[in-house]
């Protein structure tokens, strides 16, 4: 089973898989995030075509969480802002019962050889199979956090270094991009190096934004995450992102940090 069906051009079926950590019957937002991005690529290719030459590179993902969703059917609009042969940037907007609840904005940018000018001032991590196996489900509940596998290296509470899979497909029997699979898998951040027992401290993200400088590859990714709350009821967690191969962008959730509210 998938974490989403499609039922029509631009409708999805929720399945139990995207079960919520923070409340039981609402989703957790980590894959329709990717379902977000499989739009947008999918919208792309058809305005496009499906020549390498002509596809621009997601560049940016900037999602804004304007609710819960409940695990059910679902509607998806892609459109376009900002058009340009080089350049473009995309809106896509997933709706419940009328209701807009997570919209993304996406750059996209042309492609180009830059082999030669290649380099990163950020640290590469240790791979996957230097992490040891670690059990998300003793921490949090929801059918997504049981569905995926992580390794992880805890430095100190709200620091560390994971990798993260899933079995599970994105979308049932839709072929689906390395890219939309690993931005489905991104919000998963937050969750991973807790600062507070979520027992009794509710830390949900309202956004999450990511800049990538490749496209993933694999079914690991990996992360380097460090998370901050502040004195005045915000919070930030933050993690250089990768592949296999080192560092391929960073993304960034902003906390809202309520005590007394955990689970």
């Amino acid at each position: 089973m998938a974490y989403f069906e499609q039922t029509g051009e631009h409708t999805f079926r929720a399945t139990e898989h995207v079960g919520g950590a923070w409340e039981a019957g609402t989703q957790h937002i980590a894959p329709a995030l990717g379902l977000l991005v499989h739009a947008v690529e999918t919208d792309r290719d058809t305005r496009r075509g499906d020549r390498p030459e002509d596809r621009l590179r997601v560049s940016r993902l900037s999602f804004d969480i304007l609710g819960t969703v409940p695990v059910a059917e679902v509607d998806v609009a892609v459109r376009v802002l900002r058009p340009g042969r080089t350049v473009e940037l995309v809106e896509a907007t997933l709706v419940h019962a009328g209701r807009a609840v997570v919209v993304l904005r996406a750059w996209l940018l042309q492609p180009r050889d830059t082999g030669a000018l290649q380099g990163t001032g950020l640290a590469a991590v240790p791979g996957p199979e230097e992490h040891e196996p670690w059990d998300p489900t003793t921490v949090w509940p929801g059918g997504f956090i049981a569905s995926v596998e992580v390794r992880r290296r805890q430095v100190a509470p709200g620091r560390a270094t994971f990798w993260v899979r899933t079995p599970v497909p994105l979308v049932a029997d839709r072929e689906v991009s390395r890219l939309a699979a690993t931005a489905g898998l991104l919000d998963i951040a937050n969750g991973m190096t807790v600062l507070a027992d979520p027992r009794t401290v509710a830390f949900p993200n309202v956004d999450l934004t990511a800049h990538l400088v490749a496209e993933p590859r694999g079914a690991w990714v990996g992360f380097d995450t460090a998370v901050t709350f502040g004195a005045d009821g915000l919070g930030l967690t933050h993690s250089v992102v990768h592949d296999e191969t080192g560092p391929i962008g960073t993304s960034s959730q902003s906390l809202t940090v309520r005590p007394g509210a955990g689970l």
